[in-house]
C-alpha cells in the first residue's frame, strides 16, 4: 500500500496499490479459463432463476420500478420479468433486489462472506443501458460474453478481497464489496480507462459501509434482501459521476487518520491473499436445493436425511445436537422469537427444524403461515449448537472450502438416530457433476413458473448453449425477459 506519512502535506500521492491492482486487473486481464466461462454461464442462469422466483413475492415486487411513480426511462435498462424500463441506477437496484431477495443466489465463504452474483444487478443494468445507447448512436451493442466477463471479474474482486479481510469483525456488511466490485467493472463497461477505474474505486471505498445491524438479532429484517441492490445502485452512480469528470482520491484507503483503513478497519491493512484471476468464479458455491443461508446448507441436507426417522416421533425427542463451523455459530445460531422472513432464513435452528418436520425447505417455509406451526419452535428449543473444530478448519482450507454440519437426534427412551454429517453441500465445486443438473432444473422451473409457455421456451432455447448465448447482443437478450 502507498501510505501517507505526513498528514500536513497536500502533495497528492500515487494511487493506493490496491486501487491500482484492481484497475489493472479490470482493464487488462484476459480470462482464459474454460471452467470460469462455463461456470459464469451457469451463474447467469442461476441468478435469473432467483429473480423469477422472487417475482412471486409481493414484498419483493413492491420494491421494483422507478424511485417515484412515472420516473421511467424510455430506452433505459430493462428489469427481467417485468415491463420496467429504468435509468441504469434504479434498474441496478431493481435487478439486484430480484437476485438477492430470496437468499437463493450464489455464495462465497471466507473471512468475509457474501454473494458475488449480487454484482449482476449493476452489470446487467449497465450492459443494457450502454448497448441501447450504442445502438442509438450507430455503434455495436455489448454481447452476453461481455456480461459474463464482467461477472467473472466482479466475482474475483469481491471474493479475493473477502479471503483475508473480515469486514463483519468491525461491524460492516459484506455489500461493501458488492459496491467496490461493481464500481470497478461497470466503470470499465461505461468506457472508463485505468485512471477512471481508480477514481471510481476511491469513491466506492470512501463511501464506507453499511452496518450489519439488519442481519443480526434483535434487528434482523428485510433490508438484508435489498442491501445488495442498494450497493449496485450506488456503484453505477459513482461510475457515472467519474465518467462525467469527477476526480478521485488516490489515498482513499491509506490516508493517515482519514482513510478507510484508519477510520473503519481499525488501522489494519487491506490485503489481497492471491493474484486476481478467475479463482472465485471457478470455486463459487451455488444454492441449488433450497434457499437457506449457506453456512446451514449441509445442516439442511442432514435434516432431510433424518426426516423419515423423526417425523413421527417429534414428541419423543429429548434433544438435537448440531455441530457446525465457527462462522455459523456466530451469525445464525439464534434463540428466542423470530419476527419475520429475514429472521427465519438466518436462523440455523429454524432451517433444521422445518425439514425435520416437513421433509422440505422452500421460500414459503419462512412465511408467517408456516412459522405459526408450534412444532417448529418446540424443536428449536431442543437444539444444542456447538462448533466442530474440524468443520472450522476445513472451512478456511483453500483446497477444501468445506461447509460441514452434523446432526444427531436423541429420544427420551435413550435411543438415537445415527449422527449424519455432510462436509460439502450440493452447490460446491466438488459436487458440480451432481449439482449442475439440479441447477438446470431450477432454471427451467423458475422460468416456466413465472413466464408464459412461448416466452419461457424462447428463453430456455437461447440460454441452452454457451456459444450461442455468449454471442447474443445484450438488447436481444434483455428483450427476451420483458413482460
Amino acid at each position: 500500500m502507498s501510505a501517507q506519512t505526513d498528514i500536513r502535506s497536500a502533495v497528492r500521492p500515487e494511487p493506493d496499490d490496491l486501487l491500482a491492482t484492481i484497475a489493472d486487473y479490470v482493464c487488462d486481464y484476459r480470462i482464459t479459463s474454460d471452467e470460469a466461462w462455463q461456470t459464469a454461464h451457469y451463474c447467469l442462469k442461476d441468478s435469473l432463476s432467483c429473480s423469477m422466483l422472487a417475482l412471486a413475492f409481493p414484498e419483493c415486487v413492491k420494491l421494483l420500478g422507478p424511485v417515484v411513480p412515472g420516473a421511467d426511462m424510455k430506452g433505459g435498462a430493462r428489469v427481467p420479468g417485468t415491463s420496467h424500463e429504468l435509468d441504469p441506477l434504479q434498474a441496478a437496484f431493481s435487478i439486484g433486489v430480484l437476485i438477492r431477495y430470496l437468499d437463493f443466489n450464489d455464495t462465497w465463504l471466507a473471512a468475509e462472506w457474501g454473494h458475488p452474483s449480487d454484482n449482476l444487478g449493476a452489470i446487467l443494468a449497465v450492459a443494457d443501458y450502454v448497448s441501447r445507447r450504442n445502438v442509438a448512436e450507430g455503434r455495436d451493442p455489448l454481447t452476453v460474453r461481455d456480461v459474463l466477463e464482467a461477472m467473472i471479474k466482479a466475482h474475483e474482486i469481491q471474493g479475493v478481497l473477502a479471503l483475508k479481510n473480515s469486514f463483519n469483525r468491525v461491524g460492516l456488511d459484506h455489500v461493501l464489496l458488492v459496491r467496490v466490485a461493481s464500481t470497478a467493472v461497470v466503470t470499465r463497461m461505461l468506457g472508463g480507462n485505468r485512471d477512471d477505474v481508480i477514481a471510481a474505486l476511491s469513491h466506492a471505498w470512501i463511501d464506507g459501509g453499511a452496518l450489519r445491524t439488519y442481519r443480526h438479532a434483535p434487528n434482523t429484517g428485510p433490508r438484508k434482501s435489498w442491501a445488495a441492490g442498494d450497493a449496485c445502485r450506488r456503484a453505477v452512480q459513482l461510475s457515472l459521476l467519474v465518467m462525467k469528470g469527477e476526480i478521485g482520491y488516490p489515498s482513499a484507503l491509506t490516508a493517515k487518520g482519514w482513510g478507510f483503513q484508519d477510520v473503519l478497519f481499525k488501522g489494519q491493512d487491506l490485503v489481497l491473499e492471491r493474484e486476481l484471476g478467475s479463482y472465485v468464479m471457478e470455486q463459487v458455491l451455488f444454492k441449488i436445493a433450497f434457499p437457506a443461508e449457506f453456512h446451514a446448507q449441509t445442516a439442511v441436507e442432514c435434516a432431510l436425511k433424518l426426516h423419515e426417522q423423526v417425523a413421527d416421533r417429534l414428541d419423543d425427542i429429548d434433544r438435537i445436537e448440531l455441530e457446525t463451523q465457527e462462522a455459523a455459530v456466530r451469525i445464525i445460531d439464534k434463540t428466542g422469537p423470530l419476527n419475520n422472513y429475514a429472521d427465519r432464513d438466518h436462523c440455523l435452528q429454524y432451517m433444521v427444524a422445518v425439514p425435520l418436520i416437513f421433509g422440505e425447505l422452500t421460500a414459503e417455509s419462512y412465511s408467517d403461515r408456516v412459522a405459526a406451526d408450534l412444532r417448529i419452535d418446540a424443536l428449536r428449543e431442543k437444539m444444542q449448537v456447538t462448533e466442530n473444530p474440524r468443520f472450522t478448519e476445513e472451512y478456511f482450507d483453500a483446497d477444501k472450502r468445506a461447509i460441514g454440519n452434523s446432526i444427531q437426534v436423541f429420544f427420551t427412551d435413550g435411543s438415537s438416530t445415527d449422527k449424519v454429517s455432510i462436509d460439502y453441500p450440493v452447490g460446491h465445486r466438488r459436487r458440480r457433476e451432481e449439482g449442475i443438473p439440479l441447477l438446470e432444473d431450477k432454471f427451467d422451473r423458475a422460468v416456466r413458473g413465472q413466464l408464459g409457455a412461448r416466452q419461457a421456451s424462447l428463453i430456455l432455447d437461447a440460454c441452452g448453449e454457451f456459444d450461442g448465448l455468449s454471442d447474443m447482443f445484450v438488447p436481444d437478450f434483455a428483450s427476451l425477459w420483458v413482460v
